[in-house]
């Protein structure tokens, strides 16, 4: 549930204000990696329904099959390694809108858009949530694969 808040705050975040006589929008598709972001949430989001599925029609037999786990454990590992590489993207790009780089010459712009990086923020935190739910599911997978193969 937290990588698709993640994705839908990020699907609808907008702001439009005018500058200098200039209606300037700010979206999220205007950033490849806040594309990448909302899409690898979307993602995310997605194969946690199949996992859950698969998790609910196959483990729940009792099953002692310890490929099924270590199957359940790789699908883990890729969709939080994917949750990871997005956070990290987003952040990037979010601290260069907060912040600007005096070193290169980029300006904040969240002084200008306030409303639009506070969502941006909410955003990407609830995606660090699903990060850390993941890497759990990762640890709680990985041992059940080792538990059953000892």
């Amino acid at each position: 549930m937290a990588s698709l808040a993640a994705a839908w705050i990020m699907f609808t975040s907008k702001q439009s204000i005018v500058l200098y006589g200039i209606n300037i929008d700010a979206r999220y598709y205007y950033s490849s990696a806040f594309k990448f972001f909302a899409i690898a949430n979307l993602i995310a989001s997605i194969f946690s329904v199949v996992s859950l599925l698969a998790a609910a029609g196959i483990l729940s037999r009792n099953c002692s099959d310890p490929n099924k786990f270590f199957c359940m454990f790789l699908h883990d590992l890729v969709v939080m390694s994917l949750i990871l590489s997005a956070c990290a993207a987003a952040t990037a790009i979010g601290f260069v809108g907060r912040y600007g780089n005096s070193h290169i010459g980029w300006m904040a712009i969240c002084d200008h858009f306030a409303r639009f990086c506070d969502t941006m923020t909410i955003s990407v935190a609830l995606s660090y949530v699903s990060f850390v739910l993941y890497l759990l599911l990762t640890l709680i997978s990985a041992t059940k694969s080792r538990k059953i193969q000892v």
